[in-house]
């Protein structure tokens, strides 16, 4: 793609953004649109974030790495992108979704925050849990600024992996006190248990999640930086959220998270 083309596409999905109004999926307009192009409209994206609006990168994330979550939306390969700042939410946090959310789901995840920088490619699981501080329960709240998440691989990388804000529990630990694929996750939806997931389920083990997220970004030239904070992946299905909806997870030995949507 032109230069003029991805600038161009970033734009409409910043609009989207901030507007909540989706857009066309991009590989329907554009079928020769390639995974390099859409890592370029991303970054053209998160240009005008930080431009615009003052958004700091404070992490990535690495998305649809997990079975159900793959049959669910129908893409076979994981995606990726950026956190800023602004996509925080504290642990309780009761988040809008009219005026900042346009269909969201939610998903339970293993967040890894660094004590030091990783540069890809070449990282290993060994390098992955060298240079991780802690980890730590975590809500990410997917949002597709693409219609009716009629999504491609090309479509969510642009649309920064379809990230809409995350939220972090309280508590951090040492991942090296865990056997972190046979970590378990209980997801809470209204009260009910809805569903369960073990870490393994992010790629066999959400190490080498985080160390192929290090290494695919690596090769664009993007390190991991120490303090940053990681998204390694669901464990589970995504759960859509409406107004009122209240969510919660356990992760075994660990803590929890929650968070409501009004």
């Amino acid at each position: 793609m032109e230069t003029s083309q991805i600038d161009t596409l970033g734009l409409e999905l910043y609009e989207a953004l901030r507007s909540c109004r989706p857009v066309a999926p991009l590989t329907e307009r554009y079928p020769e649109i390639a995974l390099e192009d859409a890592y370029q409209i991303s970054r053209a994206m998160l240009a005008l974030r930080e431009q615009r609006d003052g958004e700091v990168v404070v992490g990535k994330k690495i998305g649809v790495t997990s079975k159900p979550v793959q049959d669910m939306l129908g893409v076979f390969q994981p995606d990726f992108g950026f956190l800023t700042d602004a996509m925080l939410c504290p642990d309780g946090a009761e988040i809008p979704i009219a005026g900042r959310l346009v269909a969201p789901r939610a998903e339970g995840e293993i967040a890894f925050r660094l004590r030091k920088d990783l540069n890809g490619p070449g990282v290993t699981e060994a390098d992955v849990l060298d240079a991780t501080e802690s980890i730590i329960p975590c809500f990410e709240i997917v949002d597709s600024r693409i219609a009716d998440w009629k999504i491609r691989i090309q479509d969510t990388v642009a649309d920064n992996a379809s990230c809409g804000v995350y939220v972090l529990g309280d508590t951090e630990v040492d991942p090296r006190a865990f056997d972190l694929p046979n970590l378990k996750m209980r997801i809470f939806h209204n009260g009910e248990l809805h569903s369960e997931g073990l870490g393994s389920a992010v790629q066999g083990n959400p190490l080498t999640a985080v160390a192929w997220l290090a290494n695919t970004l690596g090769e664009f030239g993007i390190p991991f930086r120490a303090g940053e904070v990681i998204l390694s992946g669901s464990l589970a299905p995504l759960i859509p959220a409406a107004p009122g909806d209240r969510f919660a997870l356990e992760l075994e030995g660990v803590g929890g998270c929650s968070c409501s949507f009004r």
